[in-house]
């Protein structure tokens, strides 16, 4: 018999979509969901989260923040 195992996918309450052109270029920022704010460097992301009431001790953590399209270091279109 085998068993089924799922994988763990981790909901955090801090999603920063991927880098939009603009100048100058940003991120999207989503907090339980809904759409909070652009982000034009990591600060504009810890900001957000403290509005939220969020602290974010470690931004590597995926369980409290997902990046979509690159990581905490990528702020510029490729």
């Amino acid at each position: 018999m085998t068993e089924s195992a799922s994988p763990y996918i981790s909901h955090p309450r801090i999603m920063v979509l991927g880098v939009q052109p603009g100048t100058p270029p940003f991120r999207i920022v989503q907090i339980d969901g809904q759409v909070v704010g652009e982000a034009k460097a990591l600060t504009d992301v810890l900001a957000a989260a403290a509005a939220f009431g969020i602290t974010v001790h470690d931004l590597d953590d995926p369980d409290v923040v997902r990046w979509v399209g690159g990581d905490k270091f990528t702020w510029t279109v490729h």
